[in-house]
């Protein structure tokens, strides 16, 4: 495979693999059916540990290149429409089937915990949320930096990260010191990125040892879970997605289209895979009795992951595209270029 940068997507397509998968899996769990709870709580917190750490990661990567392209101002517009838009769209199209389908899920969701998107992100959604915190935040810190200071940058947030419980004021302030060192973590990764393509093999497997070490040592021998924070939870994340990284740059010498497929939908997939995973799980579970937890992890992962798909294709075949980005009428960049012009 020499697309470039065809790593990256397979990257995301591992990410929201373990992201569908662990969100069916909680739901399964959640919902009372016979689940080992002991396994079911020990890959649920290998899988926390780093899978999105690894999208905080990934969406740093080219961010220091569109911030030299656009400005800070214009990248905080380009994000209000590829991140705001779909945060609040989504949040209140989910939010509300939920408020009707109240009775068959695992909630008892409110029309006022949906209204309160704003402040209170739910779901899956609060990724968004803290994401576009981040880059504006990242979009002013890095305004007058130049790559020498990636590295101290990358230092500072690490430290934000490790007194995060005694500098969060409040959910912004903490979405924001959990998740900016992992930005800052693919914003610095530019540096090294050659290094890292030109020993993936090697690298893929001394990081795959040191993952499964990692891993060990953090569940197994110290007893820790992935919500504990602090310099332990930062080394196993980092230790995880730099294996990521090397083994999705060795996948890249196969191509595998259906790979890139699902990580170039992934913002797709985030979006719509609690709907039709919790859909497989009703179904299974209050319609056809089955109570089968193999069944349900199996079916609700590769439904997770089939819909939002599908669902991709429809989007792009009939130009649905007002799911996800906004129409031209009320995007943000659009308003700015003509603020812009009439200036």
């Amino acid at each position: 495979m020499q697309e470039r940068n065809a790593w990256v997507d397979y990257a995301k397509a591992i990410g929201i693999i373990l992201v569908v998968y662990g969100h069916v899996a909680r739901g399964v769990f959640n919902a009372g059916l016979p689940m080992d709870e002991e396994l079911y709580v020990l890959v649920d917190s290998i899988i926390y540990s780093f899978h999105m750490p690894l999208f905080f990661f990934l969406s740093g990567l080219f961010f220091y290149d569109s911030l030299v392209k656009r400005g800070t101002g214009g990248l905080i517009i380009n994000k209000v429409d590829t991140i705001v838009y779909p945060f609040i769209v989504w949040s209140l199209l989910q939010g509300f089937l939920e408020v009707i389908l109240s009775n068959y899920t695992n909630g008892n969701v409110t029309v006022a915990e949906v209204l309160s998107l704003l402040w209170s992100p739910r779901a899956q959604f609060w990724f968004l949320y803290a994401l576009f915190l981040v880059f504006v935040v990242c979009a002013f810190v890095y305004a007058k930096a130049d790559r020498r200071y990636f590295l101290p940058l990358l230092l500072a947030f690490a430290v934000l990260y490790l007194f995060k419980q005694d500098i969060s004021v409040n959910a912004m302030s903490r979405f924001i010191v959990s998740n900016a060192v992992f930005f800052a973590l693919g914003i610095w990764f530019n540096e090294i990125k050659a290094f890292f393509l030109a020993r993936n093999a090697s690298l893929t497997l001394l990081l795959g040892v040191l993952f499964l070490v990692g891993q060990y040592l953090f569940h197994f021998t110290f007893g820790l879970n992935w919500t504990v924070g602090g310099l332990p939870a930062l080394a196993l994340a980092t230790v995880s997605i730099f294996f990521t990284i090397a083994l999705s740059m060795w996948l890249g010498r196969w191509s595998m289209n259906w790979l890139l497929f699902i990580g170039a939908s992934s913002m797709t997939i985030y979006l719509m895979h609690i709907l039709a995973g919790s859909g497989v799980r009703v179904i299974l579970s209050s319609f056809m009795g089955i109570d089968s937890i193999p069944v349900h992890l199996v079916a609700g992962t590769l439904i997770g992951l089939g819909a939002p798909l599908v669902a991709q294709v429809i989007i792009q075949r009939y130009n649905l595209y007002f799911l996800l980005t906004p129409p031209k009428l009320v995007s943000a960049s659009r308003f700015r270029v003509r603020r812009a012009a009439a200036q």
